[in-house]
């Protein structure tokens, strides 16, 4: 694995694990695998982001939070974060409990894209912002959007779930 990035301000962050360096010369990328989970209270209001990443045996968490937001804009932050943080070319399983982040990426960005970031009902698509940002951070990497079940027991979506809820509490509101 890379070595990730300090979070960024506004941001917490575990302790930064010393790691190898690349695999690049030998054309191998580095395998990670991310969790990720967003949500709000009151929809919009206060809102968190969370991540786990996780790579040959090591840990990284990381999560943030915005005073007035949708779940599903800290949903996309919680995936740009955590694809933000790989300083190298990886190939990454990410996966997220919101079928809107999954699918947003993985089938109706083509289309989004073609209509000019209009829906396919002619209306302008919502968060295109982060989008956008989404896009460029994920082409970074090889990505797989891989879908877990929210709430469900499974450990690292679990885990973010806390971690998106204290960075939620952390946040001021308006």
């Amino acid at each position: 694995m890379p070595p990730l990035s300090s979070a960024p301000p506004g941001r917490s962050a575990s302790p930064l694990p010393a790691v190898g360096r690349s695999d690049a010369a030998n054309g191998s990328l580095r395998a990670v695998t991310i969790y990720t989970d967003g949500g709000c209270i009151g929809n919009p209001g206060r809102g968190g982001w969370a991540a786990v990443l996780l790579w040959n045996g090591r840990t990284k968490e990381l999560s943030g939070g915005e005073p007035m937001t949708t779940n599903n804009r800290m949903e996309l932050m919680a995936a740009i974060e955590a694809l933000r943080a790989l300083k190298e070319r990886c190939e990454v399983c990410l996966f997220t409990d919101s079928e809107y982040v999954r699918k947003g990426i993985s089938l109706w960005l083509p289309g989004w894209k073609a209509r000019g970031w209009q829906t396919s009902t002619k209306t302008p698509v919502k968060n295109a912002d982060l989008w956008r940002v989404l896009e460029t951070v994920a082409s970074e990497h090889k990505v797989e959007w891989c879908w877990v079940k929210g709430h469900a027991g499974h450990k690292h979506n679990e885990r973010c779930d806390q971690l998106a809820r204290e960075a939620l509490l952390r946040t001021p509101s308006h």
